[in-house]
């Protein structure tokens, strides 16, 4: 896969992000805060055509050395990403209108849902780059299952850490976000990442475990009838258009 991507953590408080994640997972903290994780990646060449992946995510480990992000919520351009992500390795995909736009000493990209503002980011290109290669543990549930997967990465990066990382992630008032939007404002980021260029390996290989419950769900957990009926579409909805902060 070829790909452009953004990446950007930003500090939370550790019991509201504990308060978002499954039995079993727990919040990672770094010097007493929780992380939430926003990765945008502009797929330019894949098997199921182009599309844009926008990852919110929180910074997790599953045991001892389980590593990794637990993905609250992965918007994705196009209907075969979804099918196949959520089919596949439980991904909680689902299609909206979503860009990526490199401009001068900036990346930004804007998640819209129903004609309102879900989610906007936005980095400095960092000055500090160097080549990276690197693996990442994604968790997520479906089918009443917490699922792993894993995605390698490979290319050359502009970094940015502290005082030279430069950002903001603005959540807007749709409902499916206002959990997250309670553990703002996110406007000063930990890290930040942009690749021009890179490429990227999904593994087809996947772990999964039966989510516990304190007490029976009030809901049944989403299943395979979510996807079931999915088509293989590769178009794309129109880009998003809500406003957002300048």
């Amino acid at each position: 896969m070829r790909m452009q991507a953004l990446m950007a953590a930003f500090p939370v408080d550790p019991a509201g992000a504990q308060a978002l994640l499954p039995d079993g997972i727990r919040a990672v903290r770094l010097w007493r805060k929780a992380l939430v994780a926003v990765t945008v990646v502009n797929y330019q060449e894949t098997v199921i055509g182009k599309y844009i992946e926008y990852s919110i995510a929180l910074a997790c480990r599953h045991g001892r050395f389980g590593f990794g992000q637990y993905v609250l919520d992965l918007p994705v351009s196009t209907e075969i990403s979804v099918k196949g992500g959520k089919g596949i390795w439980g991904m909680p995909k689902h299609q909206a209108p979503l860009d990526f736009e490199v401009g001068d000493g900036k990346v930004a990209s804007q998640y819209d849902l129903e004609g309102r503002l879900a989610a906007y980011a936005e980095i400095a290109q960092p000055r500090l780059g160097f080549p990276l290669r690197f693996g990442a543990s994604n968790y997520c549930s479906f089918r009443g299952m917490l699922m792993k997967s894993t995605v390698y990465f490979k290319g050359r990066a502009k970094v940015g850490f502290g005082r030279g990382a430069r950002g903001r992630f603005e959540v807007g008032d749709h409902p499916r976000l206002a959990q997250l939007k309670a553990l703002g404002p996110f406007e000063k980021p930990l890290f930040t990442a942009f690749f021009p260029e890179a490429h990227g390996v999904l593994d087809d290989h996947y772990e999964s475990w039966f989510v516990g419950f304190e007490r029976p769900p009030e809901q049944r957990p989403e299943g395979m009838e979510s996807v079931i009926d999915l088509g293989l579409g590769e178009e794309w909805p129109p880009p998003p258009s809500a406003p957002h902060q300048p």
